[in-house]
Formats: structure tokens, C-alpha cells, sequence
């Protein structure tokens, strides 16, 4: 002789197909959610997130003055110069032809 009780809200009473189990939040369905690192595992994530912050943080003003006028005499952008010294650890310089052009036919497809 057990009975079970179940107390739904005023708007839920109304609507017999909206019975949701006793302590949901009514909240978006969990295996919806899909996290900032992606499908697959967690692995490095925070680490490569705070190397990416580091290498990206504001460099003072002469640095950027000089990456600047570098990359302009090179036909670059701050971010394509900055990114290849990151990337290579070294600095372009004018003899560097055919990595400026593959630099600048990447552009292209970025698009």
C-alpha cells in the first residue's frame, strides 16, 4: 500500500507530457553539452592554454614598434610575422623570399 507521490509547479501540471524526475533543475539535457577542449579527451589542454596566453601576451611597446616595421618592409601582417617567430623561433629577414611567399599564399586561403 506504497504510494508515490509525485507534486509537480503550476506549469507543469497544466502539461501532462512535461514530467520531468524530482530534483531536476530544467536545464538544457547534459550529453548536449560539448567542452571548450573538444569531443575528444582533456589530455594537455589547460597546459597548451596557458602557453598560447603567455606567447600572445602584450610584448612592450619597442617590440611591437620593431615587428611592425618589419613586417611591413617584408609585406606582412604583425600577427603572420609574430606568428612565424613563435612558430620558428627565428626573425624573417628580406632573403627569406620563398617562406614570405608561402606565408602570404596562406593568407589566401585563409579567406
Amino acid at each position: 500500500m506504497s504510494e508515490t507521490i509525485t507534486r509537480y509547479s503550476p506549469a507543469e501540471a497544466s502539461s501532462s507530457d512535461n514530467r520531468v524526475s524530482a530534483g531536476h533543475n530544467g536545464g538544457p539535457p547534459l550529453d548536449q553539452h560539448r567542452p571548450e577542449w573538444g569531443d575528444g579527451g582533456i589530455g594537455n589542454y589547460f597546459y597548451w592554454k596557458a602557453a598560447h596566453r603567455a606567447a600572445w601576451r602584450n610584448p612592450s611597446p619597442g617590440i611591437v614598434a620593431f615587428r611592425i616595421r618589419k613586417a611591413d618592409r617584408l609585406g606582412l601582417t604583425y600577427e603572420e610575422y609574430t606568428l612565424e617567430i613563435l612558430e620558428r623561433g627565428r626573425h624573417l629577414q628580406v632573403e627569406d623570399v620563398d617562406r614570405i611567399e608561402q606565408i602570404k599564399q596562406a593568407r589566401a586561403f585563409k579567406v
